[in-house]
């Protein structure tokens, strides 16, 4: 009986385990997608300012060419 109630909580900690590793793993594909989603989102911005920048630089340019 010993051994029968032994065998059955090894298998509750075995499914236990698995599960808290299948919880880990689909955390960490979430978090894989947030970061991706992220660098996405930055490269977006970085482009934008690049451009926003630039437009600035020939509006002062011309500006500039305007009043000579």
């Amino acid at each position: 009986m010993k051994a029968l109630i032994t065998l059955f909580c090894a298998g509750l900690l075995t499914a236990c385990g698995a599960q808290v590793a299948t919880t880990a793993a689909t955390g960490a594909a979430i978090k894989k997608q947030e970061i991706e989603a992220g660098k996405q989102t930055k490269d977006m911005v970085d482009k934008k300012i690049g451009e926003a920048a630039q437009a600035m630089q020939k509006r002062d340019e011309q500006q500039s060419e305007a009043a000579k």
